[in-house]
């Protein structure tokens, strides 16, 4: 089904370098529209996608229309960012309204080992509401579809030879993306760096929530 792991890698990954340079242009006009209290820019709508969560079911672009959502991109077996990642949307979880209807979404890089049941003891791992936040899997070329295509998240397969350790399998964007009631994508947050204090990236991404949410 799928092409080897390189083969596959360069086609399912390709222009990973212009959606990092992209990536980092759009922070900075995010983060200009967030100071100036303006609505949140619009950088596109997402692509209908169809994958599978963490509890076998199948999730499609219907299944959060109407609701605000934030994504990211990790992989379960993740030495690097992927575990203070995950601790982030944990605490953003915790942060909700409870009147809140937003959607948490993470995708991973990872399919071939990623299965629903592994991503399953992952979300529990992190005491993920499965009614919040969903875990999805599903063919690389799926994933790659809605991750760089739609969402602006990136991810690329390192070779034998890069890895610092079994389990460093992938080079992956470390932001969370922002999506409206109308599926399209209005914001994009870095997570990781040592200028990156955590406790203001959740409050950002709570404002964001509540002003798209408001927004009807």
């Amino acid at each position: 089904m799928d092409l080897p792991l390189r083969q596959s890698g360069r086609l399912l990954w390709a222009g990973v370098a212009l959606t990092v340079a992209l990536v980092g242009g759009l922070l900075f006009v995010n983060l200009v529209g967030r100071a100036g209290g303006k609505p949140l820019p619009d950088y596109g709508s997402i692509g209908d996608f169809g994958l599978t969560n963490q509890d076998g079911q199948a999730v499609s672009l219907a299944t959060l229309r109407g609701h605000v959502w934030v994504a990211d991109i990790i992989f379960t077996r993740c030495p690097g960012p992927c575990l203070k990642m995950s601790q982030q949307m944990a605490q953003l979880q915790e942060s909700l309204p409870a009147a809140s209807q937003a959607r948490l979404v993470t995708l991973t890089t990872d399919p071939d080992f990623d299965t629903p049941p592994i991503l399953k003891i992952y979300a529990n791992r992190f005491g993920a509401n499965p009614e919040r936040w969903i875990f999805l899997t599903g063919t690389k070329k799926q994933i790659g579809n809605l991750a760089i295509d739609s969402l602006k998240l990136t991810a690329l397969p390192k070779t034998a030879q890069e890895r610092q350790s079994p389990d460093d399998l992938f080079v992956h964007s470390t932001i969370f993306v922002l999506v409206d009631k109308a599926a399209r994508l209005r914001g994009i947050y870095e997570t990781a760096g040592e200028s990156v204090d955590s406790r203001q990236v959740i409050t950002q991404l709570l404002e964001g929530v509540k002003r798209l949410e408001r927004e009807g």
